[in-house]
């Protein structure tokens, strides 16, 4: 079982004097956050200092919030004040340090790295950044990205997230094969899992803590890095600064926030997080047949990669369309291991599909644009969009064909009604 340990070198309190006093000032109490959230007045500014005002908020006391795709669409890398949030646990108190897009500067940041090894070891964020660097442009997505779409079978938990719980931004760091070879801990043979473990902590007590396993044997670990840069700065605090687990193509709650230990196991971490929560069913299940006390290890499967997914970001159904020509555009995404080779756009419901043009990245786990033109006359449209890739992967029309109680990995074909004048 791995078991959390304090910072080598880092308390919290030195934390948050290192992060600013300001941050302090910026985190609402629960209180107030609840009353405020019900009367739809929080601004998200004041929930997480730093972020654009036009952010949608699903929980202020957690301050998870998504992006308005009318933002997200304007830039190719998103910034971080427009970056999406999803934390676990309330970033008031002595976590209050989470609430803000400014980044911490701490090289004495130190992560354990030790288990079912011979020589336990660790090494500071001050070593890493003297270590040979690489980027990762890569989406970053919330697992429950869509989930207010299985509501039309049934509503599932949790926030209700449209697409917005996405961005599309490039880390920067050591990769974790380079680190774990410089440390030379000696893993015993028996050791399967490579468990990672952050700072942040249940705020009540004995409270599950949030820690992830993933199989040595896994090719996504050959890409991943200890990150401390996002978009060319030191990670927000928000987003995990000083230093993240950064797997590309894995969905946001797989890339550790606030690393401070990397363990070797035999087995897969007992964290609720892991065993639980953010699992998805093997084979197709129904509402009220199925719950999150179901899932086992056997039945199930963690959140690790990216379902293939597209979505439309123009027209939205708050834009004006003008009768004719209308250009018709989005993103779509994969874990990376395989080209997106097709993208096809109905604009009827889907009775009949039109090939769109494909733009893509540099970076195979970044989010790809693409385009199409069609000629539409005044009224309603329904606009759907579908997305293939090289192994035979495709979105399905009816993403509640894979219902899913946590409401976790949405992948179902986009839909957009808009209204043509």
């Amino acid at each position: 079982m791995t078991k959390k340990r304090p910072l080598a070198t880092v308390n919290r309190r030195e934390f948050t004097k290192l992060t600013g006093a300001g941050v302090l000032g910026a985190v609402m109490s629960p209180s107030l956050s609840s009353l405020a959230q019900a009367a739809g007045k929080v601004n998200p500014a004041d929930v997480i200092k730093g972020k654009s005002s036009q952010m949608i908020i699903h929980n202020a006391k957690l301050g998870v919030m998504e992006t308005p795709l009318k933002l997200l669409r304007n830039h190719d890398i998103t910034p971080k004040n427009l970056m999406f949030v999803r934390n676990h646990f309330p970033p008031a108190g002595k976590q209050a340090w989470m609430a803000t897009t400014d980044a911490p500067h701490m090289d004495n940041w130190t992560v354990e790295v030790a288990g079912l090894v011979v020589r336990p070891r660790s090494i500071t964020l001050g070593e890493l950044k003297k270590m040979t660097q690489v980027k990762r442009t890569s989406v970053m997505q919330c697992a429950g990205n869509g989930r207010s779409y299985y509501a039309v079978k049934r509503k599932a938990p949790g926030g209700q997230w449209r697409h917005g719980g996405l961005a599309n931004v490039e880390w920067e760091g050591v990769p974790l094969k380079d680190v774990l070879k410089k440390l030379d801990v000696g893993p015993a043979a028996s050791v399967r899992y490579l468990t990672a473990n952050g700072i942040d902590e249940s705020p009540a007590h004995r409270g599950a803590d949030l820690i992830k396993s993933y199989l040595l044997e896994d090719a996504a670990l050959d890409h991943a890095i200890l990150a401390w840069k996002l978009n060319g700065e030191p990670i927000p605090a928000v987003h995990g600064g000083p230093l993240r687990l950064i797997i590309p193509g894995y969905y946001g709650n797989m890339n550790v926030k606030f690393l401070n230990r990397l363990s070797f196991e035999t087995e897969q971490s007992p964290s609720p997080f892991q065993s639980k929560a953010y699992r998805f069913p093997n084979m197709p299940v129904e509402p009220g047949k199925f719950s999150i006390r179901d899932y086992n290890h056997g039945n199930s499967t963690p959140t690790y990669a990216f379902k293939l997914m597209s979505v439309i970001f123009a027209p939205l159904a708050e834009d004006t369309v003008k009768a004719g020509h209308v250009d018709i555009r989005g993103v779509a995404w994969n874990d990376g291991t395989a080209p997106i080779t097709s993208v096809t756009v109905s604009t009827d419901g889907g009775k009949t599909w039109m090939p769109a043009a494909i733009k893509r990245s540099a970076s195979p786990f970044a989010w790809h644009h693409w385009s199409v033109k069609a000629k539409l006359g005044k009224g309603k449209h329904e606009l759907l969009v579908v997305a293939t890739d090289a192994i035979g992967r495709t979105q399905p029309i009816n993403g509640n064909a894979r219902w899913n109680p946590k409401g976790y990995e949405w992948n179902g074909a986009d839909h957009v009604t808009v209204t043509v004048v």
